[in-house]
């Protein structure tokens, strides 16, 4: 019954955010077209296409708004998420939608295609986002301060039992007891079977061992059982999982006994057999459609805008060296899958033959190779470095699906086979063309730290972190600064 309820509540806040987004679409407009013309801001001027020309982009904006909401976790229950972090999620959304919708826009031309030119308002679309996330944010604040107010007055509060007197289960009773507008109570602890001579906890009962939990049950109002057991009593809670399970009291375990300092722990199904999973990289499908989605439309918008860029580099390696084009290179993607790397070559072209006259001039420790001054280079090649254009053809491995517009640069077979335990671990996301590690100075970043700042990435990733290291590598490479 309780799920039941969470999952209409869900429904209904969900339904309540797409008539806000839609809210703000119109509202947007009429900002846009009426209100800031006629107040005299800026260069606005009246001339908009009128709003049932722009209808057709409403699915495209639902559909966007509806993927980040989703992945952003807010229609699970916040009772124990802080304001503060739920507003930052709802401002990245806002803002991540904005340049997600314009990519999706002039990327596939939509604008061409439903208004016959460009005329779609970069204002509008940029007010469109500010919008609904003001809406979506002011929403959230007005459904927690209901939900505070009515849990105040004694309502809609949960009673949760613990069992286990462990310093875990007294640590979650702490936790409860000091964030009353979570809306959940306390009962009592349960003492485990291996727990009987231990104290009682202070300020919380202690109703019983786990020999009274049927009479507890019988006599308390309880909505859900926490156990926070040692792994060797598991298996003697057989009997009583399946207990609560008949009678539809929502259970929850403390896996405080697996190691998992840099895991997330999630709960799964694989054909009716439950699995506790352990994850170390962003495994959401949501978000990692949307980032896919996002390194096709900039792939193909960098490649059609370099198009130019591209035959007269072509052209400049052919006649200044003869020989090869293109580099090609095996590199480990993710989780160590192999694939063809693509690049201007910027070399002499018996350059991996030569690889043992200059192993004296690396300048990085570990087991990578960099070298400011590398003879080896030609002088289209320096150039082409300097500024990453040996990078470019890299952007055909993103739209292969080999690589991505950001993620840890791919490694060469010989460098993963050098790794250390702790080091295979920046395999664990699909590599990219640029990084935390290209934004922080490049070859000027030793190993260790490139490889912490690869982990960083792939610990904190979102959407918008990526948007974030595309936007800081335009000047980075515009400059020049740290390549070799």
């Amino acid at each position: 019954m309780l799920k039941q309820q969470a999952r209409l509540i869900a429904t209904g806040v969900y339904l309540l955010d797409l008539v806000l987004v839609s809210l703000a679409f119109f509202v947007a407009h009429l900002l846009r077209d009426e209100l800031l013309p006629a107040i005299g801001v800026g260069a606005f001027e009246k001339g908009l296409y009128p709003v049932e020309r722009y209808l057709p982009l409403l699915p495209l904006a639902l559909a966007i708004w509806s993927v980040l909401l989703w992945s952003s976790g807010r229609y699970r229950s916040h009772r124990t998420v802080p304001l503060r972090e739920e507003a930052i999620a709802i401002v990245r959304v806002s803002a991540t939608s904005a340049v997600v919708f314009a990519l999706a826009v002039w990327g596939f031309r939509l604008d061409e295609r439903l208004l016959g030119d460009d005329r779609i308002s970069r204002a509008w679309i940029v007010l469109f986002a500010l919008l609904a996330g003001l809406l979506v944010l002011a929403e959230k604040i007005g459904l927690r301060a209901t939900s505070r107010h009515v849990r105040a007055r004694g309502f809609n509060f949960r009673t949760v039992l613990l069992v286990g007197t462990n310093p875990a289960a007294r640590a979650i009773a702490e936790s409860i007891r000091g964030h009353r507008y979570w809306g959940y109570r306390v009962l009592g602890f349960v003492a485990g079977r291996e727990e009987a001579s231990r104290p009682a906890p202070e300020a919380t009962p202690l109703l019983g061992s786990v020999g009274d939990l049927s009479r507890i049950l019988a006599e308390n109002v309880v909505d859900e059982v926490i156990f926070s057991v040692s792994r060797r009593e598991l298996d003697q809670f057989e009997d009583l999982f399946l207990a609560l399970q008949e009678q539809g009291i929502l259970t929850r375990f403390a896996l405080n006994f697996f190691p998992h300092a840099q895991a997330r722990v999630e709960l799964e199904e694989l054909d009716g057999v439950p699995l506790v999973t352990f994850s170390t990289s962003p495994t959401g499908a949501a978000k990692l459609l949307l980032k896919r989605l996002v390194d096709l439309s900039i792939s193909t918008l960098v490649l059609l805008v370099a198009a130019p860029v591209v035959v007269a580099v072509a052209l400049a390696i052919r006649l200044t060296s003869g020989g090869a084009v293109f580099f090609r290179q095996t590199r480990c993607g993710l989780n160590g899958r192999r694939f063809t790397l693509y690049k201007f070559r910027s070399m002499v072209e018996d350059a991996h033959e030569r690889r043992h006259e200059v192993a004296h001039l690396n300048e990085m420790n570990g087991p990578v190779f960099k070298a400011k001054n590398d003879p080896r280079v030609t002088a289209v090649g320096r150039l082409l470095r300097k500024f990453s254009l040996d990078e470019l053809p890299q952007l055909w491995n993103v739209l292969k699906g080999d690589m991505s517009l950001v993620g840890p640069r791919p490694p060469i077979p010989e460098e993963v086979a050098s790794y250390q335990r702790w080091q295979r671990r920046r395999l664990a996301m699909k590599p990219g063309l640029t990084c935390l590690w290209q934004i922080s100075g490049r070859n000027e970043v030793d190993f260790d730290r490139w490889i912490q700042l690869d982990l960083q990435y792939i610990d904190t990733w979102s959407l918008w972190l990526d948007l974030k290291i595309l936007a800081k590598t335009v000047p980075v490479v515009l400059s020049g600064r740290g390549a070799s």
